[in-house]
């Protein structure tokens, strides 16, 4: 068996609140970085009121929400978070993923801690499908999903204003088979 929370460059740990909130409440204040994560208004967060959000959201005992810390391997140092919203009806959930510092982007860490989810849902949780969406405005996470084996399966034209432009949402997904045929010979399938 081979720990399906760690890769060459990074590891799935336990997201701690208080470093979370405290990490959060300073990232907030980039104002790119916000805009391609939320399609709302960018706002600063305070360290109380971020701490107090992931309180509530990271409820270890939780059947539906995974939430994992990103971590680097080199020096263990916080470089985001993912999560997972799983359907169980349906067998299928919605992903996120942030890596909020900008000097840690472009360097493969979400591509592979997506990959690191992607093989939970798949080969711990036994789901069928993982979607997410994101904004056509961010092609750097549109080509890390894409090397994670993520499909374009639809999209929302003009779905959001930024900028007094309208830009697409783009809907994007894997299925079990799809992860199964890319990993298989990796041996992270079987």
């Amino acid at each position: 068996m081979k720990d399906i929370l760690r890769g060459e460059q990074v590891r799935l740990s336990a997201a701690d609140p208080q470093e979370m909130g405290k990490l959060f409440s300073k990232w907030s204040s980039d104002s790119e970085l916000m805009r391609l994560f939320g399609n709302g208004p960018t706002r600063a967060y305070s360290t109380k009121a971020t701490t107090e959000f992931y309180e509530k959201e990271l409820d270890p005992n939780s059947e539906k929400h995974f939430c994992f810390s990103i971590r680097s391997l080199t020096d263990d140092r916080l470089l985001g978070e993912t999560d997972l919203e799983v359907s169980w009806m349906m067998r299928n959930a919605f992903v996120g993923i942030g890596i909020y510092d900008r000097a840690d982007w472009g360097k493969g860490y979400g591509t592979e801690a997506m990959k690191l989810i992607l093989r939970y849902a798949f080969a711990e949780l036994n789901l069928q499908r993982v979607t997410l969406t994101v904004f056509e405005y961010n092609p750097r996470a549109i080509r890390s999903y894409e090397k994670a084996g993520f499909r374009h399966e639809g999209r929302r034209r003009g779905g959001l204003l930024k900028d007094g432009k309208r830009w697409d949402i783009l809907y994007m997904g894997i299925l079990f088979e799809d992860w199964k045929e890319l990993n298989n010979d990796k041996g992270l399938a079987s």
